[in-house]
């Protein structure tokens, strides 16, 4: 019998690509329309894959899905997926945690700059008739202040690399203690924050970095430095991060992620003249989007073809005697 795979949902406009590529392994592919959880777990009953973007994947969900062998994201983070409960059912968790480095780098970097140049309020006063010397246009120059990368993954190091091209400082914590090249490490989270002019968040959304910066972590945090968020929405407390915008804590906020998402439409947030926002598309464009697509189309196929796909979460799982289905390693 042909394979089904459950797409949860997209955040883009087809599914051109994954079909193409399930269906070259004559795999269909059964998109949901809302992706609610009650939606997903009727659609689940008798699918062998699950790909999903955003979506909740909830125990329930994974319930229902006997004959499921493997659930796969199409991202790096695996927050909105039980992974627990899906290793305990025997299902092979994938991702990609590598599609979108340049993308989300490079939005990072225009959020610094769009705070630096000023460039919503000037745009705001151009759109009112306000010009030259109608309009308090003096921004920041970067040149010499530092950058504190909290996470030193790969988007991590991209971003240090391109603010070192205009002449930032740059400082990392990381776990592991390394450093970024041509720059150097600091032995705290705290020791970051006091240092930084840019705080730029790069880690994934666990229990321990719920909430990573809070109301105490922005005390901490120059008045006049900036915090950027292209990570995960919660590693943020949104009300401390508002709190500090108005008493002047800290300077500004350049964030592609919230929580919630969306932001409620009359949300402080959304109408700052010191917040960019964008709605969470940094790691979207034409060629990460199709990288993406047949990166996680890919993995489900290893699994239901019998083979360990190239980047497995729950690695415990390929031992378990729950495991589904019997794979090859690589």
């Amino acid at each position: 019998m042909t394979a089904r795979v459950l797409v949860t949902d997209i955040a883009w406009p087809t599914t051109d690509v994954e079909r193409q590529v399930l269906a070259a392994a004559d795999i269909d592919l059964v998109l949901a329309p809302s992706g609610d959880e009650a939606e997903l777990v009727r659609l689940a009953a008798g699918v062998d894959a699950i790909l999903t973007c955003f979506a909740r994947v909830s125990a329930a969900v994974l319930d229902a899905a006997p004959s499921c062998r493997t659930v796969a994201r199409y991202g790096v983070g695996v927050d909105n997926i039980d992974v627990g409960h899906a290793t305990e059912l025997g299902m092979v968790v994938s991702n990609v945690p590598v599609y979108c480095v340049d993308e989300v780098a490079d939005s990072a970097l225009l959020g610094i700059l769009a705070l630096a140049r000023r460039l919503l309020p000037l745009t705001r006063d151009v759109a009112a008739g306000r010009w030259g010397r109608d309009v308090p246009g003096a921004g920041t120059r970067l040149r010499g202040k530092v950058l504190g990368l909290v996470g030193l993954g790969v988007i991590g190091s991209a971003l240090a690399t391109r603010a070192q091209a205009l002449g930032l400082e740059v400082v990392a914590f990381h776990l592991s203690g390394c450093a970024p090249a041509g720059g150097r490490a600091v032995a705290s989270l705290d020791d970051l924050l006091e240092q930084a002019d840019v705080v730029s968040l790069h880690v994934p959304l666990t229990e321990r970095t719920h909430h990573l910066i809070g109301a105490a972590q922005l005390e901490r945090m120059k008045p006049t430095a900036w915090l950027v968020n292209t990570a995960r929405g919660p590693l943020v407390d949104n009300a401390a991060l508002l709190a500090a915008l108005e008493s002047g804590e800290i300077a500004g906020a350049a964030l592609d992620v919230t929580d919630p998402e969306p932001l409620p439409a009359d949300h402080p947030l959304r109408t700052r003249d010191d917040v960019v926002l964008t709605p969470h598309t940094a790691f979207s464009s034409d060629g990460s989007l199709v990288e993406l697509a047949t990166k996680a189309a890919t993995n489900v196929v290893e699994v239901l073809q019998g083979r360990v796909p190239a980047t497995v979460v729950n690695r415990d799982v390929l031992t378990s005697p729950a495991l589904r289905a019997p794979l090859a390693q690589r």
